[in-house]
């Protein structure tokens, strides 16, 4: 059973004796995750907004690729040595370049050599060649495309279902802004990537994904053997048509019109969204919070009724779910966009019912990787920094 099923007195009485609140999570004291510091705060000007790792040099040892102050910066693990493989971000339609970083950014094999390339998004989608030597050599950049502007996330996923990945992006800025306003795209890598050629956007989400649209996330949730598309839009004052979360269901034909279906309409600050099975029943659920707002919460499948996890916790802007106790179930982590925030992950017995660990109460972020950085064999937590300006992880200790 739920604790937010429960009626106040009821609840009220068995956190006294069970140590749970009425937010539908336990809170327990964890044993420490060890913080360590890749990018310093110290010399970073700007936000720093995602953060993706890889080992691109296959030495055995976790990499990292960052970005801010305009520019794209690989560390080498395991001591995260920095080398800037771009300088300064390519500009835009206008011929504007952006001063900080990317706003995301996501990892895939776009030129099919084996290893893999960056995908970065600032008023733009660019992507970074990696060479053979990626800590010697030149990272080439080239254009995807310049019609998706302000693309505030980007992942990949096997759309068409032709057994290669292709890019998901979306383009939240509305008709005064962007050729293709309040929409969400996919593209095909083209047959031949390193030629100036622009990647072509399929709309699937066609004008009717306003009040700013963030990120998306990738799974078959009816079980028709089509992957589906959700995401959430944060809304607000300024910004019409937000505050939900949705997902659109694939037709036969993914080039073809998608279903919208609505999960909520009334989500102030909606932010990411993720298919997972939160529950082990089987069917896949949406995990999602509210990272311009406050909470985390998720849609059980397949009817998708919603159900509060942390209701309090202020901008968790960054969401990532793995199982992180090794235990076979799916756990959660996620951290304030707002500085002097937390960084958390909440413990699943399994039944989707939860309990809360800090991992710091000092720790801004906007992108959250779970990440095996010390080959120990456990997942690690990996935080863009945001308002902290700094890159770090917090070493699991479960091994």
């Amino acid at each position: 059973m739920h604790s937010f099923k429960l009626a106040f007195p009821l609840l009220l009485m068995l956190s006294m004796i069970a140590g749970t609140n009425s937010l539908g999570y336990a809170e327990e004291p964890t044993t420490p995750w060890n913080k360590h510091i890749v990018q310093p705060r110290n010399g970073v000007d700007s936000q720093v907004n995602t953060v993706v790792a890889a080992d691109f040099d296959r030495d055995g040892a976790m990499d990292l690729i960052g970005s801010f102050d305009g520019k794209v910066v690989l560390y080498r693990g395991p001591k995260w040595q920095p080398t800037v493989v771009l300088p300064e971000m390519p500009a835009d339609k206008t011929g504007r370049i952006a001063d900080r970083g990317c706003i995301h950014s996501t990892l895939l094999d776009v030129d099919q050599d084996g290893d893999l390339d960056y995908i970065g998004s600032n008023r733009m989608l660019f992507w970074l060649e990696c060479p053979d030597n990626p800590f010697s050599d030149r990272w080439v950049c080239r254009t995807i495309n310049l019609e998706l502007n302000g693309a505030h996330c980007v992942i990949t996923g096997d759309v068409d279902r032709d057994g290669n990945l292709d890019l998901i992006a979306n383009s939240w800025r509305d008709q005064g802004a962007s050729i293709l306003p309040n929409s969400i795209t996919w593209l095909r890598v083209p047959k031949r990537p390193r030629t100036p050629q622009l990647w072509r956007p399929l709309v699937f989400a066609d004008g009717n994904a306003r009040g700013a649209n963030h990120y998306m996330g990738f799974g078959d949730v009816n079980q028709d053997g089509r992957a589906d598309i959700a995401c959430g839009a944060k809304g607000g004052s300024n910004i019409p048509g937000g505050a939900w979360f949705a997902w659109w269901e694939q037709p036969l034909d993914p080039e073809a019109g998608w279903t919208k279906h609505l999960l909520s309409a009334n989500e102030p600050g909606a932010s990411n969204i993720l298919p997972i099975d939160l529950d082990n029943d089987g069917h896949l659920d949406y995990l999602a919070s509210r990272g311009h707002g406050k909470g985390v919460l998720w849609f059980k499948g397949p009817n998708f009724s919603r159900l509060e996890i942390d209701s309090t916790l202020d901008t968790p802007h960054s969401l990532a779910a793995e199982d992180l106790d090794d235990d076979g179930d799916i756990d959660i982590a996620t951290c304030s966009a707002a500085l002097g925030g937390m960084a958390v992950w909440y413990e699943n017995n399994g039944r989707a019912e939860f309990t809360r660990h800090i991992l710091d109460r000092e720790q801004s972020s906007y992108d959250l990787r779970l990440v095996d950085m010390d080959s120990d064999s456990d997942l690690d937590v990996l935080i863009a920094g945001h308002h902290s300006h700094n890159i770090v992880w917090y070493e699991n200790p479960s091994k």
